[in-house]
Parts: C-alpha cells; sequence; structure tokens
C-alpha cells in the first residue's frame, strides 16, 4: 500500500543540471537530474523552465516529495536558470543540443580555445570563433544567434520570477508574448489577464501591485471595469445597470467611486464598453457581447423573413404518411407543432420530458427528408447530440463541430461568408446556448435556410451569457409551440410525474412507493448524514439493485460547490469510496488525478476538442513524462501536468453543469444548507437528467424551499428588446408591402426576393 506523499516545508535548492530527462516546450514541464550543494547522489527535480540545457545552474524552491515509484524528487515551484561558470558546466552546456550546431565535440573545442571566458567571446567579440577549427562564419553566427536568444529567455524569466510569477505561467507569458514579455508587462500587465488563459485580473493585479502600479491607477481602474462586467458574465448577465455596476467595483478595486466613474466614462468612449437602457435600466455592457444580441436579433429576424426553402407540402397527406410510416398515432398538439415547423421558417418547440418533442422532430425530419430537404442537427454538447443522433438517426453534431471550429484562434470557419450548406437547421437542448454562440451560430446560417429551435424553457438558462431561448420565446418574434401533454407510456414514469410537478410548483411525490419505481426520497436531517447515505447508495444500494456501474453510470448532481454537501467536498469522498489512487497519481490544483477516475473538462480547448462540461476517464498518468491520458467517448486525450487546471474530479458535479447531459442514475442531494441555491428550475433541472432513476437524499423541507422559490436571479440581458425591435419593424415593412399589393402594385422588396 502506497502512503501518499507528504511535501515538508518550503526549501531551497541549488545545483547543476546534469542531465534534462524530459522537457516539454509547450508548457515547460520539466525533469531534471541535478548534481546539488549537500546531496552526494544526484537529485531529480521537477518543475518548469521555457528553456533548459544540461550544464545549467539551478536554483529552485519548493519541497521534497517521496515518491515509491519514483524515489525522492525536489517538486519546484519556483525554478531560476543561469549560465554555467565552471568549466564542466559550460562543457556540458554548449554540448547539450540547446545551439545548434554545437555538440559534444565543438563544445570541448571552444572550451579548450576559449576556457571560461567562452561565453563572454560569444558575445563581445564572436569573429574570434572562427579562430576553432571547423567553425566558419555560417557557425559562427549560428552560435551568436542561439546565444542571444538564450540570453533574453533567461533574462525575461528572471524577471517574472522576480515580480511573483510562477514558473508555469511564467512559460505561458513568455510563450504568448516572446521577447516582448517584459515591455508588455511593464506597460500594461493587466494585458496578461485579456490574452493569456488561467491568468485573471486578480493575478495580473498583483503582478501590477509588485511592479509599483498604484490602487488608483487609471490602467487598473479600467481593466478593472471589464473585470467587473466579466464578473457578471460569470453570474449570466450580459451587462448591468450602472447603479449596480459602480458599488460592485468600487468593491472589487478597493477605489473611490469617483475614479471609477472617470475610468468608465474612458473606456465608454473608447468602444471598450458601451451604454444603453433594458427597459427603464440604463445599463453598461461589454462591447462584445452587446453587438452579439444586437447580431443574433438582425439575422433571426432577418432568417424569419424570408421564403420557405421547401415547395408547398399537403399536411392533410404528410402528416398520415408519417404516422403510418413511424407506426404511432400522433395528438392533435403534436400535428399542430408538425404543420407550424412546416409553413414557418422559424419555429420554437419548448416543453418538458414526455412531452413529445422527439416524436415531433422526428416526424418532420421524416417528412422533409422525404422532400429531398437538406438537414442539420446540431446541440451544444456531445452528449446532447449523440441522444439527438441516436433519437432520430440522423447525424448530429456538437455546435463546435458544425461550425469547423480553429483551434488557433477558438473561432470558427463556418461564418457569413462561408455558411453552412442546409435548408433546415436543427437546434436541440437550445436552453444550453450563450450568446456568444448563438451569435456564431447565426452568422452561419444562411439567409435562406429554416430554423427549428428544441428546448425546455423551464430549466437552468445556459451557463455563460444571456438567455438565448427564453428571449426569443418571450420576444414573440417566432412562432412558439408549447407542449404541455405528458403522454401515456412517459406517465408511468414517476420521473417525469415529479418533474412536472416541481414545474407546477407542486411538491413532488416523496412518499415510499409499494414496488421498484424510479423515483426515490432518502431521508438525511444532517449534512453528515447525507454524506453517509450518498457514498452507501453509489457504492452499494444502487449497483447491488439496479445493477448499474458505480463510476460510470451513477452521477451525483449537487446545487452548488460549496459546502459539506457540495460538489468539490463529495468528489473528495466518493473518489476515495470508488477509486482510491494507486501509485501513478498526480496532485494539481487541488485534485488528486490517477487511472479510472471519472473527470470533466471545465473550459473549451479547440486545440484537444475538448469542451467545458465534456465527462471522460483517466486513463493513465505518468509522471515521469508530466502526462495524463484521459478518454472521451473513446477518444484519448493527453493533457501535461500544468494544464490540469482544466479538469476537475467529476464522480459529483453541479446541476449547472450538468445541463444538456443524461445519465441513468442520478443522485441530488437537497438540504437547507443549498439554501442560496434551492431554486425551482434547479431542481428540475437535475430531475430531469435521470433516465432511469433519480434518488433525492436530505431533508423535505428543503424540497418545499426549492420548489416554492421561483424567483431565480434576472439575467441583464438585451436580446428580448432587440427581438421586439426587430418584428415589430418586420411587421410594419410586411404590412407597408400589402398596402402596395392592394393598389396592384409590386414593391421592390417583393420584387427582389420572389
Amino acid at each position: 500500500m502506497k502512503s501518499n506523499p507528504e511535501p515538508s516545508t518550503q526549501e531551497v535548492l541549488a545545483g547543476l543540471v546534469e542531465r534534462v530527462t524530459f522537457h516539454n516546450p509547450e508548457n515547460g514541464f520539466c525533469v531534471l537530474r541535478a548534481k546539488a550543494r549537500g546531496h552526494r547522489d544526484l537529485v531529480t527535480v521537477v518543475g518548469h523552465a521555457a528553456v533548459i540545457s544540461a550544464g545549467e545552474w539551478i536554483t529552485a524552491s519548493g519541497e521534497w516529495i517521496n515518491d515509491r515509484a519514483h524515489g525522492q524528487q525536489f517538486r519546484a515551484r519556483f525554478l531560476k536558470t543561469s549560465a554555467p561558470s565552471s568549466i564542466d558546466g559550460i562543457e556540458k552546456y554548449l554540448g547539450s543540443g540547446m545551439i545548434r550546431g554545437i555538440g559534444p565535440v565543438y563544445a570541448k573545442k571552444m572550451v579548450k580555445a576559449f576556457g571560461e571566458k567562452v561565453f563572454d567571446i560569444i558575445e563581445a567579440e564572436p569573429d574570434r570563433l572562427r579562430e576553432v577549427t571547423g567553425i566558419g562564419a555560417v557557425r559562427a553566427k549560428r552560435i551568436t544567434d542561439a546565444w542571444a536568444e538564450q540570453k533574453v529567455v533567461r533574462e525575461i524569466m528572471v524577471f517574472l520570477h522576480s515580480n511573483g510569477v510562477g514558473t508555469a505561467r511564467a512559460v505561458r507569458i513568455f510563450k504568448t508574448y516572446g521577447v516582448d514579455a517584459v515591455q508588455v508587462m511593464t506597460e500594461n500587465p493587466y494585458r496578461l489577464a485579456r490574452d493569456i488563459r488561467g491568468i485573471g485580473f486578480k493575478t495580473a493585479d498583483a503582478i501590477a501591485m509588485r511592479l509599483g502600479i498604484e490602487k488608483t491607477a487609471m490602467i487598473r481602474l479600467r481593466a478593472g471595469i471589464s473585470y467587473a462586467l466579466t464578473e457578471a458574465m460569470d453570474e449570466g448577465h450580459c451587462g448591468l445597470p450602472t447603479d449596480q455596476l459602480i458599488p460592485l467595483a468600487e468593491k472589487l478595486l478597493e477605489a473611490p467611486k469617483a475614479l471609477i466613474l472617470t475610468a468608465l466614462e474612458l473606456e465608454r468612449s473608447d468602444g471598450a464598453v458601451i451604454a444603453d437602457k433594458v427597459g427603464d435600466a440604463d445599463c453598461m455592457f461589454l462591447a462584445g457581447l452587446y453587438r452579439a444580441e444586437q447580431a443574433i436579433a438582425d439575422r433571426l429576424i432577418r432568417i424569419a423573413r424570408g421564403r420557405l426553402p421547401w415547395p408547398w407540402i399537403d399536411e392533410a397527406k404528410a402528416i398520415p404518411w408519417v404516422e403510418k410510416r413511424n407506426g404511432l398515432q400522433l395528438a392533435d398538439s403534436q400535428k399542430a407543432a408538425i404543420r407550424q415547423a412546416l409553413t414557418a421558417k422559424v419555429v420554437v418547440i419548448t416543453g418538458g420530458p414526455g412531452v413529445g418533442k422527439t416524436t415531433i422532430v422526428n416526424s418532420i425530419l421524416k417528412i422533409l427528408a422525404a422532400k429531398g430537404v437538406r438537414l442539420l442537427l446540431c446541440a451544444p454538447t456531445g452528449r446532447a447530440a449523440k441522444r439527438m443522433t441516436e433519437a432520430t438517426g440522423v447525424e448530429a453534431k456538437t455546435i463546435h463541430r458544425l461550425l469547423e471550429v480553429d483551434p488557433r484562434n477558438g473561432g470558427f470557419k463556418r461564418n457569413a461568408d462561408n455558411p453552412l450548406d442546409c435548408d433546415l437547421l436543427v437546434i436541440d437542448e437550445a436552453s444550453m446556448i450563450d450568446v456568444m454562440l448563438m451569435q456564431a451560430l447565426m452568422k452561419a446560417t444562411p439567409d435562406g435556410a429554416a430554423l427549428l429551435i428544441v428546448g425546455d424553457i423551464d430549466q437552468l438558462p445556459s451557463v455563460g451569457p444571456g438567455q438565448v431561448l427564453a428571449d426569443i420565446i418571450g420576444s414573440g418574434a417566432a412562432p412558439v409551440v408549447r407542449l404541455t401533454e405528458v403522454f401515456r407510456q412517459a406517465a408511468a414514469s414517476r420521473i417525469i410525474i415529479n418533474a412536472h410537478r416541481i414545474n407546477q410548483g407542486l411538491t413532488p411525490d416523496l412518499s415510499a412507493p409499494a414496488g421498484e419505481t424510479d423515483f426515490y426520497f432518502v431521508a438525511a436531517q444532517d449534512p453528515e448524514t447525507a454524506v453517509q447515505r450518498i457514498l452507501e447508495l453509489v457504492k452499494t444500494r444502487i449497483p447491488k439493485r439496479f445493477g448499474l456501474n458505480a463510476i460510470r453510470d451513477i452521477q451525483v448532481l449537487c446545487p452548488m460547490n460549496r459546502g459539506g454537501v457540495g460538489a468539490r467536498s463529495l468528489n473528495i469522498e466518493l473518489q476515495a469510496a470508488l477509486n482510491p489512487a494507486g501509485e501513478r497519481k498526480v496532485e494539481r490544483f487541488g485534485s488528486t488525478f490517477a487511472p479510472g477516475d471519472k473527470v470533466m473538462q471545465i473550459e473549451n480547448d479547440y486545440d484537444k476538442e475538448v469542451y467545458n462540461g465534456d465527462i471522460g476517464y483517466v486513463v493513465d498518468v505518468d509522471p515521469d513524462v508530466g502526462e495524463l491520458v484521459a478518454s472521451f467517448d473513446g477518444r484519448s486525450v493527453t493533457y501535461g501536468f500544468g494544464e490540469l487546471d482544466t479538469l476537475i474530479p467529476a464522480y459529483a458535479v453541479t446541476i449547472h453543469k450538468s445541463q444538456g447531459s443524461e445519465y441513468p442514475a442520478v443522485i441530488i442531494p437537497v438540504t437547507t444548507q443549498h439554501y442560496p441555491m434551492l431554486q425551482r428550475n434547479l431542481l428540475y433541472t437535475g430531475v430531469t437528467r435521470g433516465k432511469k432513476l433519480v434518488v433525492l437524499v436530505g431533508q423535505k423541507k428543503a424540497v418545499a424551499i426549492a420548489v416554492r422559490n421561483v424567483s431565480g436571479r434576472r439575467r441583464w440581458s438585451k436580446l428580448d428588446d432587440w427581438l421586439r425591435l426587430g418584428a415589430s419593424r418586420a411587421a410594419r415593412s410586411v404590412r407597408h408591402e400589402l398596402e402596395f399589393l392592394d393598389r396592384g402594385e409590386l414593391p421592390d422588396a417583393l420584387g427582389r426576393h420572389g
């Protein structure tokens, strides 16, 4: 049995690098063997360095870790390198391959010719290098150029370290700005927050303070305005009322109101933020989000006004045909939805579980496919797209795949200049789509295509900013089919019955069922009892009774991250119970990862093609090369240890993170400890994630609180306004055209569009 590595207190180690066992140039992760002061044998040092070569002198601060698999290692938090000074070190350094064209043979020759002065010769008298046999003009230039580059890198790393930047982040900064890194940081360290993933305003602010930038400096306050609006964006807002933004900025920046107002005005005059009204409230928006909402509305109205891309379809024949083809009898509400979708350019279908959304979409697709209509189907997550493919028999893609994401910049190859090739675009799980993704999708949708938007309006809004589906429905800019009738087959499921009860503001049936069913309530009066009940359910009771796999089939969904029954705490308990770490493991960013662990990606990574909310399983952890391999839907994805801030253990996740996914079994802790997050749409979303089994664990009182609480926080967004405005203009334009027709004239608009 392997003991956990116990880090001791921080200490400093200095020595000569004998060998670079491993170095990843992308994230700087390295494993070194070094001859350290005070140590008889070579020691293993693990850390980060932008460039590193044998022969260099290192000064590292960190702690010793005793690892059974790899022995004792020194884990460096900071790793400073400097040019070697001993003859032995110089020869090793020059012969390490760091300079193209110099190997061990030329290194020996150069040291023999110039001794300890070799670096001075390279820097100050490069022409003298040609005194060494075999070094001509080309090789001499290559040596001096490479030396200059190494010197710049070292100076940048020293500057970053001296300003409190850890080595892993220092490598990221160097990779982003190259030789301009020092200049960028001294001129405006707040650019780091804008340009570099993993560096937020707070980190940039800490660096700025070390550089001597005052708290009241305008450069700081202006960056802070965007920071305050970004914080609001993380809460789902596209903007904020000015009377909320100012106090928020004052609190975040600890600066007087007068200066905040000046900074706000400067940001506004530069176009970084835009002032506008939402209803009667004066609001401020980040320019990108403001324009994105405007663009969605413009495109949606334009698409809705166009002609249908398919010839007239006789519904009286098409509907009986599809009923016969599918071997089912459609309800009147379903027939009405199909008629609407066949005759309108943009249609929204909304409703909860068991109301027949999939049946309607299937029927529409079959009718249109028979007419040769070109179809494209998409959903926001991989799981939702997979479910859609299985349900319809037509391939559905994630929106990112459909739009052909460009890994270099996170942009999309499909856009207004290179639109999608389809007559009908079907968008499923639309409640999850945020403003920026919807804007990208609308840009790539051709004017001539029709849109079928499907989603559950009563679920949680998107994790990202905005409330796209709610705004489209609320604005009246497109016809909406609301499905409420639960069909007989679905009505046999207590999951579906209770989901609809929750949605109607009624407490779900928490009584003990007579026989086996798919919905249970397990009482737990305090957090400690709830945790024990959950562990028992996941580890033994559910697998034994329902034959489900504890790790792959059962998902714990929490109202929040924090607290004893929050996702973070439960993950530690569940991980220890279900998959205790063996010898191959890594601890990074507050989490432990080992083979077999269930993990979730928490931000979009376009290079790796893994996206926020994707769930995978750790296949291997290799401490020697500093890499973890995880499998996502059967595809292997490799992470450097320095990139593990984008992964979290996923035995328990928040309900927000579960949107668009379905799991065979779901366990939801509902306790009064979760009070701040107990809301009807949160509980409803959690319950509707379970396919075969849902278990609520906690207090009946907490369930009742959640069901009663419909308030939810208002999201500040302007899309509804833009859509209403666009729809009323379109209506006026249609009335204007009809007046022309009444007079027997043909208006330009009709002349152009036919």
